[in-house]
């Protein structure tokens, strides 16, 4: 009985998102809950890393991306797969707020359960969201790792770790405020 009640609460979570593909493996995330700092471990550059920052992945164009090469700056994670529609009304947002904080806010997007990668460049091309570096999350260990469960999703994390959530779209002024919450 207990299994089929957290079968049934998961497909409703599911649904709430953009759905159509699988979600991926729940996990907990790597930061803690929001308004709280992360454990901090000693990163490889002798700089206080945030736990959160502790994973490697790869970019669309199959280079090598390390989280701890983030550390010490304001970052956004946007979580989007290719067959969102709140993901594609979220790009430009994204696009325009990446350009306008420039090298004061670090913009990662995350693109996810999606397995060609083909499909994941051209949602980056068709949102004009090209300037950002973009990690191919196509088994949702990204996801799992933020504790991102839907798409649109963002994750503000500030330089000490803490971090605050938000679902998609967002628009312009309201991501603009938490970005310039995240720069004080």
């Amino acid at each position: 009985m207990m299994k089929a009640i957290v079968v049934v609460l998961g497909s409703v979570l599911f649904a709430a998102g953009c759905g159509g593909e699988a979600e991926p493996a729940a996990a907990e995330p790597a930061a803690s809950a929001a308004g709280s700092p992360a454990p901090r471990q000693s990163g490889g550059t002798g700089e206080d890393v945030p736990e959160a920052l502790g994973f490697a992945g790869e970019t669309l164009d199959g280079k090598a991306f390390d989280g701890a090469s983030l550390a010490g700056r304001p970052v956004v994670f946007w979580f989007w797969a290719p067959w969102c529609p709140k993901c594609v009304a979220d790009g430009p947002d994204v696009a325009a707020a990446a350009a306008k904080y420039g090298d004061r806010v670090s913009f990662v997007g995350i693109g996810g359960l999606e397995k060609d990668r083909a499909r994941l460049r051209e949602f980056v091309s068709r949102t004009g969201t090209g300037g950002l570096t973009h990690l191919d999350d196509t088994g949702g260990e990204l996801y799992a790792h933020f504790g991102v469960t839907t798409q649109s999703s963002f994750v503000f994390m500030a330089p000490d770790g803490t971090t605050d959530d938000a679902s998609g779209p967002l628009g312009t002024a309201e991501l603009a405020r938490r970005v310039d919450g995240l720069l004080g």
